[in-house]
């Protein structure tokens, strides 16, 4: 075990990017980077790309190269980009790893395989399978609620001695379990929003996450507050944040849907489109996401 803080490889603030979309569903290349560059405008040092929140269920390996090379071109070379190369298929996940490689990402973001529920020595080839393939810095994404799987403790040590295994971008919840992580050696990104301030005090280095579409600059200053020690100056941010967090979390088909309304009400977006099986919010919850911004002083 060791008691370093590992260092954050990717960056201390990213969101987990929504993809643009058409009217037809088509690839909207041109708002995708619009995106991309009002993220890193609002304190984002990093970007995950075709991750859940960029639909990536529903993208092709095809569109998932447009994607990465879209936003590498808005941001150029100094923003660290991190390819979402995750799905139940190892053989799909790593022609992703190898694109994201070939197109210049920084780093991959490798879910557990979904639906199919491998155990844990199915979960460990797949990461082996694809970190060998990659041939980049790999986060690992633990997310049982989406996939029906969890990277148990003595996977995670394991995969901690393969040297490309950096990070992982955490949503079990379990604060506990995360210092255990990270004291095998691995930076732990908090994947969920309401958990922020409380994975900053159980070692997390850094943010992935849908609310910073919105609030990036105000997650870049929770960061700073921690960093300073200043832990009332933080929970204060955090408080003030929690409206926003809430109005975009608290949407039963939250994520993508919630990110481009924000967007939308941003001004960065003019519309609010998603792929089937998702569907935009209506009206009455573009209303409810408008008064939590509000309240946490996001939009005017």
């Amino acid at each position: 075990m060791t008691s370093a803080v590992p260092a954050a490889p990717f960056g201390r603030v990213l969101t987990a990017m929504a993809t643009a979309f058409h009217a037809d569903g088509a690839l909207d290349l041109e708002g995708t980077q619009a995106i991309a560059r009002h993220l890193v405008a609002n304190g984002n040092d990093g970007l995950v790309v075709s991750g859940t929140t960029g639909e990536s269920p529903t993208t092709t390996p095809a569109e998932d190269g447009e994607i990465l090379a879209a936003v590498r071109d808005a941001v150029g070379p100094d923003v660290a980009l991190v390819a979402g190369v995750g799905t139940n298929d190892t053989r799909t996940s790593v022609t992703l790893a190898e694109q994201a490689a070939k197109q210049g990402a920084d780093g991959v973001l490798l879910v557990t395989p979904y639906y199919s529920k491998p155990g844990q020595r199915g979960i460990t080839q797949h990461f082996r399978t694809v970190v060998d393939a990659a041939g980049l810095p790999v986060m690992l994404y633990d997310v049982p609620g989406r996939t029906g799987s969890q990277i148990a403790l003595e996977t995670y040590a394991e995969v901690a001695s393969w040297e490309p295994v950096v990070a992982v971008k955490d949503a079990v919840g379990d604060l506990a379990r995360g210092v255990r992580i990270r004291d095998l050696g691995l930076a732990v990104y908090s994947g969920d929003d309401e958990l922020n301030l409380g994975w900053l005090a159980h070692g997390a280095v850094g943010f992935v996450s849908v609310v910073g579409h919105a609030a990036g600059n105000e997650l870049r200053a929770l960061v700073d507050a921690h960093d300073a020690g200043d832990t009332a100056g933080a929970l204060t941010i955090f408080t003030r944040m929690l409206p926003a967090i809430d109005a975009v979390m608290g949407v039963a088909n939250y994520g993508a849907t919630t990110a481009k309304a924000a967007l939308e009400l941003l001004g960065v977006l003019d519309n609010r489109n998603v792929r089937s099986p998702l569907v935009p919010l209506d009206d009455e919850e573009v209303a409810a996401l408008r008064a939590g911004l509000e309240e946490s002083g996001l939009i005017p």
